[in-house]
């Protein structure tokens, strides 16, 4: 049986609220759900599917999850460059739990929205 570890809730040193505060802005769960959905995907493609995200805010978060090391990066040397973006393994591990918070927030949104 797994020990649970006893949090210290002061922030620099509190793995809830640091892994938290990497994913929690309004765009991340949702280019982490896209390319999970999709798999290897363009940055075009990434914005097509997100329409109203604008093109600064995706290329941030897509460095954001880059150096948070949740989305891969993958840039070929050919004219025009081409640039692709998949999760990494500790992403891919991510996902059963927002998947579960996607049914939640699905199951639940109409009682906390009314």
């Amino acid at each position: 049986m797994k020990t649970i570890q006893r949090l210290d809730p002061l922030y620099p040193t509190c793995p809830i609220r640091n892994i938290i505060d990497r994913i929690s802005d309004k765009w991340s769960l949702l280019i982490l759900s896209t390319l999970n959905q999709n798999g290897i995907m363009r940055y075009k493609e990434l914005n097509n599917a997100i329409p109203d995200i604008s093109q600064k805010m995706l290329s941030c978060t897509l460095k954001r999850l880059e150096a948070n090391k949740l989305i891969n990066r993958k840039m070929y040397a050919e004219i025009p460059p081409r640039v692709e973006y998949s999760l990494t393994e500790t992403g891919q591990k991510l996902m059963p739990a927002i998947g579960m918070m996607v049914e939640w927030a699905l199951e639940h949104y109409d009682e906390i929205t009314k």
